[in-house]
């Protein structure tokens, strides 16, 4: 058979020939790939990075003393460093504003039946987002995202272990939110939709 033929040939050529053959297919898909936060190899191009770093964040507008504010602060902290690497961009240098407004909401998931506490909770996060090109005042992009983030709540004799819990999960929903919110500017940069 013509195939037992070939495979003993391969044998023979020893492990230098089917290295070259492996560079050989690996050097074919070299120049295919690109990244997509770094810099891109030719000067002068504008990365995704460079198009997030010219977003500013317009502020968050939330009640005194409500739990959405403590999200909106952390929601605008995780965006601008998501978008910047925690360089505030100035309005001047700015070509896109974005405006967010962060809803927290919170699930008992599972009740004890002999105290009536909850034991297990959802911490979720529901976040609509507007991308405002600043020359024209024109929208570009409104969408939403959201995340669950789930915690257990320990027994009674943890007093506050609960709200730190609570803080915990709200926290990742945040930075989950934020993560989100970047991968979908970063597409309509790439993409244009």
């Amino acid at each position: 058979m013509w195939w037992r033929e070939v495979r003993s040939q391969w044998r023979r050529a020893g492990p230098v020939a089917r290295l070259a053959v492996a560079l050989a297919a690996a050097s074919l898909t070299a120049g295919c790939f690109e990244p997509l936060y770094g810099a891109r190899p030719s000067a002068g191009s504008e990365t995704v990075r460079d198009k997030l770093a010219s977003i500013t964040l317009a502020p968050m507008k939330p009640k005194k003393g409500t739990p959405q504010e403590r999200i909106s602060v952390g929601m605008h902290n995780a965006l601008e460093f998501a978008l910047s690497g925690g360089a505030a961009t100035t309005e001047n240098a700015a070509t896109y504003r974005l405006t967010v407004v962060a809803l927290p909401t919170e699930v008992t998931v599972a009740i004890d039946p002999i105290t009536g506490r909850p034991n297990a909770q959802i911490a979720a996060i529901q976040a609509s987002f507007q991308l405002i090109e600043i020359a024209t005042n024109k929208t570009v992009i409104s969408d939403s995202t959201f995340a669950h983030v789930d915690y257990d709540v320990p027994g009674t004799q943890q007093r506050f272990a609960k709200q730190r819990a609570q803080r915990d999960a709200e926290d990742r929903a945040v930075q989950v939110v934020a993560d989100g919110i970047r991968n979908r500017l970063a597409s309509y940069f790439v993409a244009g939709t």
